[in-house]
């Protein structure tokens, strides 16, 4: 894994060894970092100043995918995609304490800040509420008309939760209720959604080279505002909240693998040709943004 820094403009460090990482999580608190290493089953904790790995933790499931640091409980949590559970590493003893059995193909999670994590399940288009000190899902809702839900971003102070699919909508769901209050169309193939509290602006990232921006009007008001152009494959999507920049990555792809092949095989990545998009809003002549 590669560290850039956006105030320099350049790569700053790696964190080496992280076969099939999946996410980071930061628990800035501690000065650490954890990657999630879905091909080794494995979770890499790093220093967040000097980027010097500081321990290889096996989580004991499946191809983690989400990794989410709760700072109620200061517990790091990984959703093992093939082992369909959670599993609950101590952030400071960097020791595996515990699993959380999820009745599904978990993707994304996100933490409320008051001691919840919610989580999509995508196999059984559902959105579940973790109890991050009982360890236990406590709720489990359909996001009907959602179907296979991927991508998940919260506003904590409304609590609302914007839910990716791939059937191209995102849902808007009551944190508290599990109640579905609205259905917007959006990009194929997306895989991320960011939330820009500041804006009032929620973003889908989608592989089709798509970015679909959406303005909460209010907690149960939404309407689309517009589809920014971005690159194919451009997917993963990460935000400033003080400049409200967002950043993308994406490739050129080659030829997809033989249809015989197992699995969904990707296409491969072009080398050389790996790419930091930087999508931000337009200042008119007159000096007003836009």
């Amino acid at each position: 894994m590669q560290l850039f820094d956006l105030s320099q403009k350049k790569i700053v460090g790696t964190i080496p060894d992280t076969p099939g990482v999946h996410g980071v999580a930061w628990a800035s608190a501690l000065g650490r970092g954890f990657t999630s290493n879905g091909k080794e089953n494995t979770v890499t904790m790093f220093d967040l100043k000097t980027h010097r790995v500081l321990g290889r933790i096996p989580v004991g499931g499946q191809n983690p995918d989400a990794i989410v640091f709760d700072p109620v409980s200061a517990k790091v949590f990984t959703f093992n995609g093939k082992s369909k559970d959670a599993t609950v590493i101590d952030a400071e003893s960097a020791k595996v304490i515990g699993h959380i059995p999820l009745g599904g193909k978990p993707e994304f999670a996100v933490a409320d800040g008051r001691g919840m994590l919610y989580d999509n399940l995508e196999d059984r288009s559902q959105l579940i509420a973790i109890d991050t000190s009982q360890w236990t899902v406590k709720k489990r809702w359909p996001v009907a008309p959602c179907e296979e839900p991927s991508s998940l971003a919260i506003d904590r102070e409304h609590r609302r939760l914007f839910v990716g699919c791939e059937n191209r909508q995102m849902v808007v769901v009551d944190a508290d209720g599990g109640r579905v209050i609205a259905a917007l169309p959006i990009g194929a193939h997306v895989d991320a959604t960011v939330f820009d509290a500041g804006r009032g602006l929620i973003f889908n990232a989608g592989g089709d080279g798509t970015l679909t921006v959406i303005r909460e009007d209010g907690p149960d008001r939404y309407h689309e505002v517009e589809t920014v152009l971005t690159q194919k494959g451009a997917r993963t999507l990460a935000l400033d909240s003080q400049t409200h920049r967002l950043y993308l990555v994406t490739a050129e792809f080659g030829p997809p693998p033989p249809a015989a092949q197992e699995g969904h095989p990707r296409p491969r990545i072009v080398p050389g040709t790996f790419t930091l998009l930087t999508v931000a809003r337009e200042a008119s002549p007159a000096g007003a943004s836009r």
